[in-house]
């Protein structure tokens, strides 16, 4: 296992007795040797393309994540969703009732639970889908274009590893 770079002490900026330190130099060595600091990082990068290259469809990102689960998924359920985003319940109706409203799913009785109900594109949801899923992709390779496609594949492999369960 890597180990962290232990953080200097937290006076040892300070210069002799009574003097007012000051930066000329910014140390953030410490906070770039722990994964939540460079995975925040990336993660606010990719978010600021992705709200600015999403707004023409009205999309965030967890909005894009439950209609693309729809589009490849047709009859998810909203536990289903909830499992597979670690959405909570009370947080997916709300995003559901505004898809519905919008016109981009409708609810279906479900073939085999008569309790569930089913979630589908309709016609407008599953072109809105195909478009913004070609934009996100073009968003994806500007992102990643720094990466080599064998520096991405591993790079999406490891933070799976961080947030699937074994």
């Amino acid at each position: 296992m890597p180990q962290l770079r232990q953080p200097r002490p937290l006076n040892a900026a300070a210069g002799s007795a009574g003097e007012t330190p000051s930066v000329d130099v910014i140390d953030s060595s410490y906070l770039e040797s722990l994964l939540g600091y460079n995975a925040r990082r990336a993660t606010l990068t990719v978010i600021e393309v992705f709200l600015e290259t999403m707004a023409p469809y009205q999309l965030r990102p967890v909005d894009f994540s439950v209609l693309s689960l729809i589009a490849h998924n047709p009859g998810i359920t909203s536990r289903q969703l909830c499992t597979t985003l670690g959405i909570l319940p009370p947080n997916l109706v709300g995003m559901v009732n505004t898809l519905e409203k919008r016109e981009l799913i409708s609810r279906q009785p479900h073939p085999r639970d008569g309790r569930a109900t089913g979630l589908h594109l309709t016609q407008s949801g599953e072109k809105l889908m195909r478009d913004a899923e070609a934009t996100a992709a073009e968003l994806e390779a500007g992102v990643a274009a720094r990466l080599s496609p064998s520096e991405l594949r591993t790079l999406i492999r490891l933070l799976k590893k961080i947030y699937q369960p074994a």
